[in-house]
């Protein structure tokens, strides 16, 4: 039998009814407020999940952080998930406060809801330690996704756009910097990957937030200047045709006709000259 874990006048008291659970009872100062359940799912791992209230934040921790240290302690598991849905925000919170670091989400079928994914595996910094609850911010935070593009002109003043393979419209060259990377150096990338150029980055033009568009998620664009080099450069790209179809030097007619609208907005003020350190394009049908 399992013995009371205990934290002050709080205690996890076991409960039976079911093998398939390691089951407690949340207990404050003699009266019972909630319940907390662990899930084996080998021998070295498994699932927790808990009921103590929608308004009973402090004691959900509390208690998580209990039945956490007896998984480990005790039962000598080396990982603890749990999977909530994910307008439950006050367990999401209590699970992160509690030492389990966001993983993802697990999409609902049918009528089921996306439930958060959130774990803590054996040797994870306490959560109340500077490591810790720097790890957990750094798995919960907001994300933003960044591009870079280049722009390149010809001597004729002509910007280098790409007819892509997974949209119709055309668009200035470049990609989505990778985690951890600088946008210069994702650009670098980018175009070396793409057209099989080595590319000199001059400076930022500027800043170009993205709304939501047609399923993408918002995003912002990093616009640098590429200088100008002479036409025939496009003569020894080597094309990644799993996204490039073709290159093209375009006039601003040529970009109106089939530039995405967002590349399009963003060349006509580049050609106004009245470009502001950061802006924000309008929204895309």
């Amino acid at each position: 039998m399992t013995a009371t874990l205990r934290d002050d006048d709080l205690s996890l008291e076991p409960t039976t009814g079911s093998d398939e659970f390691i089951g407690f009872a949340i207990v404050v100062d003699g009266e019972r407020v909630g319940t907390v359940a662990l899930r084996p799912e080998d021998r070295n791992s498994g699932s927790i999940r808990w009921n103590a209230g929608a308004d009973n934040l402090p004691v959900a921790i509390r208690a998580l952080r209990l039945a956490l240290d007896h998984a480990f302690d005790d039962l000598g598991w080396t990982r603890v998930e749990a999977r909530i849905p994910v307008d439950r925000d006050n367990d999401i919170r209590a699970a992160s406060i509690s030492g389990l670091r966001r993983e993802g989400i697990t999409r609902g079928a049918g009528g089921d809801p996306d439930r958060a994914l959130l774990a803590r595996i054996v040797g994870d910094p306490p959560p109340f330690s500077r490591d810790g609850f720097i790890a957990i911010l750094n798995a919960g935070l907001p994300t933003k996704r960044v591009i870079s593009q280049g722009l390149l002109r010809d001597e004729q003043g002509r910007v280098l756009m790409c007819e892509l393979t997974y949209k119709q419209e055309w668009d200035l060259p470049g990609g989505v910097v990778e985690v951890g990377e600088a946008p210069a150096l994702g650009l670098v990338r980018e175009l070396e990957e793409e057209l099989g150029i080595e590319v000199g980055v001059r400076g930022l033009i500027t800043v170009n937030w993205l709304p939501a568009w047609r399923g993408w998620d918002d995003a912002c664009v990093f616009l640098f200047d590429l200088g100008v080099v002479d036409s025939s450069i496009t003569d020894g790209m080597t094309l990644q045709p799993t996204e490039i179809k073709s290159v093209q030097w375009c006039d601003p007619e040529t970009v109106r006709a089939n530039g995405a609208l967002a590349a399009v907005e963003l060349l006509d003020a580049v050609e106004l000259g009245d470009l502001a350190p950061y802006r924000e394009a309008p929204l895309q049908a």
